[in-house]
């Protein structure tokens, strides 16, 4: 028998938990500014339920310049200032200082290897712990939590949906990454 989740069991359909959890949650992502937007969504969420963040999801993208790396790692201490400013996102030094320095490290990722996701390619799969420890080199404000919701969030480490899950399968069916 298939059924939903249990977290998002009862969810309405417009529920933003249950959009979030039928549509995005556990498949990939194939361009950098959305894979950097998803990374500063969970750095963001840190403390905090998902469910504020996923209501915050579109005063987060106007903020953030649409998640444009190249846009988002030439901000300079005016943007950081109207960020910390900006009731409608998370208002914390460390995560808006995190998401730009983050977004120049990913400008520079793409450099080395072409893009962002061609880096996590590169380095897939690990096991999470190995996951964590290369985010927390590379990366600022990705703890073990973030890194783990960050790489099952878009199709690398596998758990994002119970197997009995009607998502499941369309997840596996568009992952490539969950069959290596």
């Amino acid at each position: 028998m298939s059924t939903y989740c249990q977290y998002v069991q009862g969810l309405p359909a417009e529920n933003p938990h249950r959009f979030y959890h039928d549509n995005e949650y556990g498949f990939p992502i194939p361009d950098d500014n959305e894979l950097f937007g998803r990374l500063l969504l969970e750095i963001n969420q840190a403390g905090l339920n998902w469910t504020v963040i996923l209501n915050k999801q579109d005063n987060f993208r106007a903020a953030y310049a649409n998640f444009d790396l190249a846009a988002v790692a030439s901000f300079t201490e005016a943007d950081r200032e109207r960020l910390l400013n900006d009731a409608g996102i998370i208002r914390n030094k460390l995560k808006v200082n995190a998401a730009i320095h983050n977004a120049q490290v990913i400008l520079d990722l793409r450099q080395a290897y072409g893009s962002f996701q061609a880096w996590l390619d590169h380095h897939h799969p690990l096991p999470k712990s190995d996951w964590v420890r290369l985010f927390k080199k590379t990366f600022k404000f990705t703890g073990g939590e973030i890194t783990g919701e960050f790489l099952m969030s878009t199709g690398y480490l596998p758990g994002a949906h119970e197997e009995r899950c009607p998502v499941y399968q369309r997840v596996l069916e568009t992952n490539p990454a969950w069959n290596r």
